[in-house]
């Protein structure tokens, strides 16, 4: 697959009475499109935190957006532009961090959790040193990880509460 270099092209979702953050990585292609997190169907990741937060699993853009800012959860990507091979974490290269400090200064964000290595990874080497907060990073709700059932999943994001 060719790489080809991405901008994230949606805001942040958070408000100012946000309290834990979630980074991605950068969007996927299906994320970029439908312009909101963790678009592709496949992805576990609504499964996973409607599950901790006790909510049915939401199924549109503004049943999702409601469902974090009711649980002041803020979501965002670590990355703001990189060179990378359709959704492969493992081929970003040249990352340019989004302005995580912004959030941090709009809202009362204590916690910061990675959905990912490379998220992780990439916040610890460009974003962390200027914030001086530090991240947890948790397993990618990714079906690429097909190690973690989603029974595991869920058991590793109560954290977040």
């Amino acid at each position: 697959m060719k790489t080809q270099t991405v901008v994230h092209n949606f805001p942040p979702l958070y408000d100012s009475e946000s309290r834990v953050l979630l980074l991605g990585s950068i969007p996927s292609p299906k994320s970029r499109e439908l312009r909101f997190f963790y678009g592709h169907p496949q992805n576990r990741f609504w499964r996973v935190l409607s599950a901790v937060l006790g909510e049915q699993p939401p199924q549109t853009i503004e049943e999702k957006r409601a469902m974090c800012l009711r649980h002041h959860i803020a979501l965002w990507d670590t990355i703001a532009r990189c060179d990378i091979a359709g959704a492969s974490d493992t081929s970003i290269k040249n990352a340019v961090p989004n302005d995580i400090g912004r959030l941090l200064r709009e809202s009362k964000i204590e916690r910061i959790f990675a959905t990912g290595g490379k998220s992780a990874e990439l916040y610890r080497k460009l974003i962390e040193p200027q914030t001086h907060v530090p991240i947890t990073q948790l397993p990618s709700t990714s079906p690429a990880n097909a190690a973690w059932s989603l029974e595991r999943l869920i058991e590793a994001y109560r954290v977040i509460l």
